[in-house]
């Protein structure tokens, strides 16, 4: 099942540089992970926010919601979940059937 995942990310004001940089490096890790293992498909930024739109490709909603919670800015974002579904006229879709 493919959901469209957009996440806002706010540290709190006054939080420690280096603690953000060590989270916002582990962050980058895990979503190295999750696209090696086909789990995050596209990722584009929001020019000028501290945001991004994600694609993911999981069983359903409770492993995305796992997934997620595990994020290392997990306690620090915002997120936004739309599942998504084949519409017929998407010639990618109609490929595979």
């Amino acid at each position: 099942m493919e959901f469209l995942v957009d996440i806002s990310t706010n540290f709190p004001e006054g939080m420690d540089p280096d603690v953000i940089a060590e989270i916002k490096g582990r962050e980058r890790e895990r979503g190295v992970e999750l696209m090696t293992q086909g789990q995050l498909c596209r990722i584009w930024r929001h020019p000028g926010r501290r945001s991004s739109l994600s694609l993911y490709e999981v069983a359903d909603a409770n492993e995305l919601h796992g997934i997620l919670s595990g994020l290392p800015q997990f306690p620090w974002m915002d997120i936004q979940v739309t599942p998504l579904a084949d519409h017929p006229l998407d010639v990618s879709a109609r490929a595979g059937s």
